[in-house]
This record gives structure tokens, C-alpha cells and sequence, in this order.
């Protein structure tokens, strides 16, 4: 049940310049994500960001642009990503089991997301604390649902630690900053 390194992979939806003003608690979501962009970097874990509907929604915030150096962005009209075609493809070429999942909104794209990859056969582990709606009723029943259904609810800290599995190498004094 732990997220391992080697296995997993993240995925960040639609943190995007039109929505995230909107989005409750939208600079918790934000530097969440970017803690676990910026693990996957360092860690060489496979990365990709969705953006819904561009040309509505605008691109991905800046900040999330900048830590997402080595990440797969893709565009999307659908809410789910696993609905859009290719998708899977991508997430599948990465050979790993787990995705470790955050974004906007909880109880549309994430929520449909979720369960669209449980369906492909992924273990999917929500970061409730890297994931939000535009009202905090919207968010809790999202991950109320997600938690009933069987995805695994997790926090960025939960992600980090399980990633490292141990203090005192290369790898926890180079992500030490993003912990502190």
C-alpha cells in the first residue's frame, strides 16, 4: 500500500491561470503540486500535467510550468483524462503501476480521472491536500466518494516521505528544502 518510487508516476490536472483564482484554497493546491513536480525532477519520476480547454481556461499557472521541466503536458476537452484519446497510451508507456494524482476540480476532472484510471488498472492515490474545487463542499464530497471507491487518499508530505523511504542519502538532503 505504500507509493514507491519505482512504480508510480504523477499526474497534475488542470492547474490553469482562468480557474485557479476560483479554486477554494487554490495557493495550498498550487504549492503542493509544484513540491511534487519538483520531487519528480529531482527523483526522475515520470511526470505529466493536463490542461482542460486552453483556449477557455488559459495554460498551466507559471509556477506549475517552471517545476514541471521534464513533465508531458497534454490538452484536453475531456473531463477525465483516461477519456481523451491517447492518454492511457502515454501513462502506460511510463510502465508504472501507481499514479499519484492532484489538480482541480476535485469533483469533476480529478474525481472522473480517478476512477477512469482505477478502471485502466492503476492504483490511483489522491493528494487531498494538492486537490480542490471551487467550493470547499464540492472538494470534501469529491474525496468522500474517491475514499468510498476505493482510491487511496494520501497527502504531500505522505508522497514525499514514501518516495525517499529513507533519511540520511543524496536524495533526501536534495528534497530536504522542499520538506522544510
Amino acid at each position: 500500500m505504500l507509493i514507491r518510487r519505482a512504480d508510480s508516476l504523477l499526474l497534475v490536472v488542470d492547474l490553469q491561470h482562468k480557474l485557479a483564482p476560483a479554486i477554494h484554497d487554490s495557493e495550498r493546491v498550487t504549492a503542493n503540486s509544484v513540491r511534487l513536480l519538483s520531487a519528480t525532477s529531482q527523483l526522475a519520476i515520470p511526470a505529466f500535467v493536463s490542461e482542460q480547454y486552453v483556449k477557455g481556461l488559459g495554460p498551466s499557472l507559471e509556477v506549475v510550468r517552471e517545476a514541471a521541466g521534464h513533465a508531458q503536458f497534454f490538452e484536453k476537452t475531456h473531463f477525465s483524462c483516461t477519456a481523451e484519446p491517447g492518454v492511457l497510451d502515454q501513462l502506460r508507456a511510463a510502465k508504472r503501476a501507481q499514479v499519484v494524482l492532484t489538480g482541480t476540480e476535485a469533483h469533476v476532472c480529478v474525481l472522473q480521472t480517478a476512477f477512469g484510471l482505477q478502471a485502466a488498472g492503476f492504483e490511483v492515490y489522491l493528494v487531498a491536500d494538492a486537490t480542490s474545487s471551487r467550493t470547499p463542499e464540492n472538494r470534501n464530497a469529491a474525496i468522500e466518494r474517491l475514499r468510498a471507491g476505493g482510491i487511496r487518499i494520501v497527502t504531500t508530505e505522505m508522497v514525499l516521505f514514501e518516495w525517499l523511504h529513507e533519511a540520511g542519502t543524496d536524495d533526501f538532503r536534495k528534497l530536504l528544502p522542499l520538506i522544510k
